[in-house]
């Protein structure tokens, strides 16, 4: 069989190519250290925030109701105005209620008049009887008139007190301080204690920001703090802090004052409720708002710069100090704070990362430390200004 001998170009370039991947896979060794800085990554308390958007409710929503039937005189509040407890909201036709506590008032003054005249007979049957100059039937008849002329008198006393009631609820007064809604009905119409709704007042000091916790979101605050990553504030309490729709701040920190143990099924969440003061009203009830607690830790935490991640296709990921080469670490991150991350997993106490410079590395890559990274780079972040 007879061979064919290569062309003496092609043996040049093969031999090229050859030593050309020889060298790219040697590369990271003879290639000159990348000037970087680094940090220890510490353990320490990291303070926890959770945001949430939340809806403001009032704690007291009264739905002002007729509680007699007739016909709607006038409205004598503003629609959408501050109101107080006792302020005159609605009044309903007096005069039929006016006219019925003139007839109970009377019944009571003729079954008075009667008990009284029942009580002066008895008061002259006892001392005859006692003296036998009666019988014993005409003193038990006569101690038995006054008696039921007494009933009949509280009766009647019953009856006046139930219509000065009714005339009292012709006047529809605030049973709170709050806020009022709009008038449901309009003058003249009649109205009935069955089904009318004149209108509502919503209280506004102090007012509730209610969120949603999803399953998923309790279960991992649960496994946090069974595994004691995640401790809570001694007392219990959380802060809550408010953003606006607008992006301001309110004021006010409030605090966590409720949180369901019950699993809605329907929402697929548990309910957490927060209390703010609200002396000036500027929250109203139905406004959506971004709500952040505050006020648990995560223990013996590692906290990390955003720049020193790294984000390839397989993850995130840093580059940690061997020796005096970049070794690739695959990490999980959790919530950011500011400019700085928190390690969920890949990441020990102890361990030198590198910060600046992250960008210019390959695994393997000869290092040249130039120094630590600015103070705070594994400290807690530093808290905006609410």
């Amino acid at each position: 069989m007879r061979l064919t001998p290569l062309c003496p170009c092609a043996v040049l370039l093969a031999t090229v190519f050859l030593t050309a991947c020889d060298r790219a896979e040697k590369s990271p060794a003879g290639a000159a250290p990348v000037a970087v800085t680094t940090a220890v990554a510490k353990p320490t308390n990291l303070p926890a925030s959770m945001t949430f958007v939340g809806q403001t409710q009032s704690p007291q929503a009264v739905d002002i109701h007729a509680r007699v039937d007739g016909f709607l005189l006038r409205r004598n509040y503003n629609e959408g105005s501050l109101v107080k407890v006792g302020d005159l909201l609605f009044e309903i036709d007096h005069a039929p209620f006016q006219a019925q506590l003139d007839s109970a008032r009377a019944q009571y003054a003729a079954q008075k008049a009667s008990y009284e005249r029942a009580k002066a007979n008895l008061d002259r049957v006892l001392p005859l009887a006692a003296e036998k100059a009666l019988s014993p039937k005409d003193r038990d008849d006569a101690i038995g008139t006054a008696k039921s002329a007494e009933a009949s008198m509280e009766a009647a006393l019953a009856q006046v007190r139930t219509q000065e009631l009714n005339l009292s609820y012709t006047y529809v007064r605030s049973p709170v301080d709050g806020i009022s809604d709009y008038a449901h009905v309009n003058n003249g119409t009649y109205v009935n204690a069955s089904n009318s709704l004149l209108t509502s007042v919503s209280t506004l000091d102090p007012m509730r920001v209610v969120l949603s916790v999803s399953e998923e979101q309790f279960l991992a605050i649960r496994d946090l703090r069974e595994s004691g990553r995640l401790v809570l504030p001694a007392d219990g309490r959380l802060e809550a802090h408010l953003q606006m729709s607008d992006g301001s701040r309110y004021p006010a920190t409030g605090v966590v004052s409720f949180a369901s143990s019950t699993f809605n099924q329907q929402t697929g969440t548990f309910m957490v409720r927060a209390e703010f003061a609200n002396p000036k009203g500027e929250l109203r009830p139905g406004q959506f708002v971004r709500i952040t607690l505050k006020g648990a830790n995560y223990a013996n935490a590692i906290q990390l710069p955003q720049r020193a991640v790294m984000h390839g296709p397989k993850g995130d990921f840093v580059y940690v100090v061997n020796g005096d080469k970049a070794e690739e670490r695959p990490v999980q991150m959790a919530e950011p704070s500011g400019e700085f991350w928190r390690v969920e997993k890949g990441l020990k106490g102890g361990e030198r990362v590198v910060v600046d410079g992250a960008g210019k590395l390959m695994p393997g890559a000869p290092l040249k430390i130039t120094g630590d990274a600015p103070a705070g780079s594994f400290g807690p972040a530093t808290p905006k200004a609410e």
